[in-house]
């Protein structure tokens, strides 16, 4: 979780409600203004989406480390951020916030030498640790899924590294210099859980191979009053014209390097001024392409959600996406997920579908909490995962709802009560469906809302949301 300064990371919350239709027309606007038959602009367009990721995820970096030690969610480069407890209706730093998992996270550049993460035992508790590199590509993610809970080391070596390591300790190879720790502990929010993934949070280490076994202290990070902490990154990628764009991706081309799939695509960049290694040749850029290419490329990915085959999916009226994580040479969708949902998990390990409206009579209705609705999910049938799922409640502008119980998700951790057939009833409302029933209500505001299902490790067996043989119930109005 991120500053809202700077993104979201609770995954496609901004998916169902980005508005793409009027992003449409102007697209088609601006595509109708240019001439077609100009392969520089062409290529150029392609050049800024294939390099958005790596551009944002540099600029976000530069947010969340531009402090003297850790506070809330931003840390000096190779220091742990510790989220320590879950937000509540007043806060506005963060959008589509969650209350099930706190965050341990830390940016570090692991191109001078390899940076070493112990993570403790975690018992039986459900916890993930991905780690992303510049490309936004979740590259190793140890965690109960796939490592098990007991106590684990693992070095994180850069690209090119050769060396031995410390007996007991794993190596992850990353393909950039730039890496992203995204650590995550489940909670149930109760004091006595608190205090328990507290220490689990401190037993989390992080330090630099040379220092592995050592007493170390990490040195105080560096302020530069130049960067930008309060002007949302995208809003700070999409003002940059061309030639500050590319002059940017090339210089993190020289640490962060393309795949060699990536190899074809990028050789093609050379026409523009674009080459690994070297500074951006600005001279073979045409100066009159300087504003409109961030204009349209940017546009182009937005449009991404509205014209992909099948990578958006909107399944009984909840929209999500099951394509991110790892991206291969799908540029476009990648670029897509950097923009609404940056730092989303393999999808195999985390799901976070959206809904925005019910199939009304006739026609779809936003939420609104002078209705009451119901998601009935009927015997055996409540969602199918290895980790935990919730459903979350969000206003319209994606914050948490203030409500006489303090409740924001609601999960199986409520003790849910069934009905005398074997399903399970979520009452979705504004006021109290009376105290018998509680256990099962989330409380919705009086105007409009947003619900989002968190589904962590879903099944990969059926039945399945990943593959269709299992799906999320639509919502309904109470009759």
């Amino acid at each position: 979780m991120v500053s809202r300064r700077n993104f979201t990371i609770a995954g496609l919350s901004i998916l169902a409600a980005s508005g793409l239709g009027s992003k449409a027309v102007a697209f088609d606007r601006l595509a109708a203004d240019l001439i077609e038959g100009t392969d520089q602009f062409a290529l150029a367009v392609d050049a800024y989406v294939y390099g958005y990721p790596l551009v944002t995820m540099e600029m976000t970096r530069r947010v969340v480390t531009n402090v003297v030690e850790p506070v809330g969610t931003k840390a000096p480069m190779g220091q742990l951020i510790k989220l320590r407890e879950y937000p509540n209706a007043k806060f506005r730093d963060v959008t589509a916030p969650n209350a099930d998992t706190l965050y341990t996270t830390a940016f570090f550049d692991v191109g001078e030498e390899p940076w070493v993460v112990s993570l403790p035992a975690m018992g039986d508790r459900y916890a993930l640790f991905p780690f992303l590199d510049g490309w936004t590509t979740v590259f190793q993610v140890p965690g109960k899924r796939t490592t098990g809970t007991g106590a684990q080391k693992y070095a994180i070596t850069g690209p090119g590294w050769e060396g031995e390591l410390p007996e007991g300790v794993v190596q992850y190879k990353s393909p950039t210099s730039m890496v992203w720790l995204l650590g995550r502990i489940y909670c149930t929010g109760t004091p006595e859980d608190y205090k328990a993934v507290h220490a689990l949070q401190d037993e989390v280490k992080l330090v630099p191979l040379s220092a592995y076994g050592k007493e170390w202290k990490p040195p105080k990070g560096k302020v530069d009053p130049a960067i930008d902490t309060k002007t949302a990154v995208r809003d700070q990628v999409n003002r940059m014209d061309a030639v500050e764009y590319f002059t940017l991706l090339s210089e993190l081309l020289k640490t962060n390097p393309p795949s060699q799939a990536d190899m074809p695509t990028v050789e093609r960049f050379a026409d523009i001024g674009i080459v690994p290694g070297n500074a951006f040749d600005k001279s073979r850029f045409d100066p009159s392409f300087v504003k409109r290419v961030p204009q349209v490329a940017f546009d182009r990915i937005m449009l991404h959600y509205k014209r992909s085959d099948g990578d958006m999916k909107d399944v009984n009226g909840w929209g999500f996406t099951t394509k991110t994580g790892i991206y291969g040479t799908d540029y476009l969708q990648r670029a897509l997920v950097t923009a609404i949902g940056l730092g989303a998990n393999r999808p195999q390990d985390a799901v976070y579908p959206v809904s925005t409206q019910y199939e009304g009579e006739m026609i779809k209705r936003a939420y609104d909490g002078s209705e009451k609705y119901v998601l009935k999910f009927d015997k055996g049938m409540l969602p199918p995962v290895g980790g935990f799922w919730s459903l979350t409640m969000y206003d319209e502008h994606y914050f948490f709802v203030d409500n006489p119980i303090n409740r924001y998700s609601i999960s199986e951790r409520q003790d849910l009560k069934t009905n005398a057939d074997g399903s399970v009833d979520l009452l979705i409302q504004n006021e109290s469906p009376g105290k018998d029933k509680e256990s099962n209500w989330l409380p919705a505001p009086k105007g409009k809302f947003v619900l989002m299902m968190r589904l962590y490790w879903p099944n990969e067996s059926d039945p399945s949301l990943l593959d269709g043989t299992w799906s999320i119930p639509p919502v309904q109005k109470a009759s």
